[in-house]
């Protein structure tokens, strides 16, 4: 998969690697374990529906397994849409993923199915394979579905040594390997968070890794929107440092838009963020991100205004942030925000944000008739 990805690139190096092995299995009667010989293979046709009998006796015990398995299912499906998401540079509708998956699990039970969620290993692949729309989904669901009726027989002779090479790499390709060094540098409830999950993922499973996971994550956002309430007597000295953070007698500029974010901006929420990034072509040069009434921030809103600061650069676009208050201001420190928009570009207040932006339009005019004086 390697070398595919190198030297065949058209070709997703999966389906090289499936097909060559089990062409070598079945020429040369290799003794591998397949899923024939481990499985008996997969079953051919369709399955025929079967509307179970209702039994009130049963409900009552069911009633838990099943609330339990749909939160799961509930976290799991946005969550490979932001796996997705972040792969792709998309964004995905929640609500309409969570709405098409209740619809598909209250049917596939009738034929003998299991509960569905969105998969992180089977999204990734795709994606990696060159998916670039929700017809890639669908194609997937008509290969399987040829799978099953014409080449199930042919499947026996798959090798689990190629399925689990093929699933090692999905696994190393998912990992953002280079964010691993920005959370080490955030708080240490926070390393312990992704720490606790990320073993429980690996030595348990991914179902109570998740679940464990979310627990602490409520917990951590319980703690930090505790420590941002605060009671303290109104002084001089508050009102005056408060006059250079009103917008009011504050002209803006065409070049410039300014954002607010207003409450905490923590993991759940993040996704409002697309206010900007929906837009962002019709947008100006600068754009100035106002933090004055965030009052509190963890990774997830972090790595969600890094991506914004990506987003806009690549646009050829500027990001300023200002007005931050001590939480949200020392967490962004301690993960180093200030590689992503440049130190200069972290302002104490709305004032000091404006006339920064006024410093970078006109370099920004320079720079273009230097450039147009150098083309005549």
């Amino acid at each position: 998969m390697v070398l595919a990805a190198r030297f065949f690139k058209r070709v997703p190096g999966a389906i090289i690697v499936c097909f060559g092995a089990t062409v070598a299995v079945a020429l040369w009667h290799l003794p591998l374990e397949t899923t024939g010989s481990r499985f008996g293979g997969i079953p051919s046709g369709l399955p025929h529906i079967a509307v179970p009998k209702l039994q009130p006796i049963l409900l009552l015990h069911l009633l838990s397994p099943a609330v339990t398995v749909a939160m799961l299912g509930a976290i799991e499906s946005p969550f490979s849409a932001v796996v997705s998401d972040r792969m792709t540079g998309d964004r995905h509708n929640p609500n309409v993923e969570l709405m098409a998956q209740g619809v598909a699990n209250i049917f596939s039970p009738l034929f003998g199915g299991l509960p569905a969620t969105g998969a992180i290993a089977r999204t990734a692949t795709n994606v990696r394979a060159g998916a670039k729309s929700p017809v890639a989904g669908m194609i997937h669901a008509l290969t399987l579905l040829a799978v099953i009726l014409f080449a199930a027989p042919l499947v026996k002779d798959v090798p689990l040594a190629a399925l689990a090479g093929i699933l090692f790499m999905v696994a190393y390709n998912m990992c953002d390997w280079a964010e691993i060094p920005e959370i080490l540098k955030l708080t240490t409830a926070d390393i312990a968070v992704w720490a606790l999950t990320m073993s429980l993922t690996v030595f348990a499973d991914l179902t109570l890794a998740v679940e464990v996971g979310m627990i602490l994550a409520a917990f951590t956002f319980i703690r930090k929107i505790s420590l941002t309430t605060t009671v303290s007597k109104v002084a001089d000295d508050y009102i005056e440092d408060g006059r250079a953070h009103i917008l009011q007698n504050k002209d803006i500029p065409e070049y410039a838009a300014v954002y607010r974010i207003h409450g905490p901006f923590l993991f759940g929420v993040t996704d409002k963020i697309a206010t900007i990034t929906d837009n962002i072509d019709a947008l100006p040069p600068i754009v100035i991100v106002r933090l004055r009434n965030m009052t509190a921030i963890d990774a997830t809103g972090i790595a969600a205004l890094q991506e914004l600061a990506e987003m806009l650069h690549n646009s050829g676009r500027s990001m300023l942030v200002c007005g931050a208050r001590p939480q949200p201001e020392a967490l962004m420190r301690e993960a180093g925000f200030d590689r992503h928009i440049g130190a200069d570009n972290i302002c104490g207040n709305i004032e000091e944000a404006l006339k920064r932006a006024e410093q970078l339009q006109t370099e920004r005019l320079a720079e273009q008739v230097a450039f147009t004086s150098k083309i005549h």
